[in-house]
């Protein structure tokens, strides 16, 4: 039986955070456009992900591609991070039983990823300085 390979999409645009944490690996790896470090692991996906679900507006799929094999999903969005309109990609790769192993994230254009990165660094420095104080 075929891993269902949808629950990604749905669960976004759900707004349904513990569902698409839910089908992410413990090992799994995220590489973040404003980042170089990728973020490993679940807990680090967890946070960064938290954060993006409050600074994309209105997003939203526009287009879904899948490699032949299966195992790989290209979904095109666009969002609003405050006043700049962006578009990206995220390229999401499964593993065998269809949880998610890596995400690469991309955003165009430039003035929009300028955008996501003011807007995300100091929630993302604030949460790493939370952590630590714990």
């Amino acid at each position: 039986m075929t891993p269902d390979r949808t629950g990604f999409r749905r669960a976004i645009e759900r707004h349904s955070f513990d569902d698409l944490i839910a089908l992410f690996r413990e090992d799994a790896v995220l590489h973040s456009p404003i980042t170089f470090q990728p973020f490993e692991g679940k807990t680090a996906i967890r946070r960064l992900l938290s954060i993006i679900f409050e600074v994309f507006e209105d997003f939203r799929y526009t287009d879904e591609l899948d490699a032949v094999d299966g195992m790989t999903k290209v979904l095109v969005f666009r969002a609003r991070v405050k006043d700049r309109d962006v578009e990206g990609i995220d390229l999401v790769r499964y593993d065998e039983a269809g949880m998610v192993r890596d995400l690469t994230v991309m955003v165009r254009p430039r003035s929009g990823m300028e955008r996501l990165l003011a807007e995300v660094q100091p929630r993302l420095m604030a949460a790493f300085a939370a952590d630590t104080a714990r």
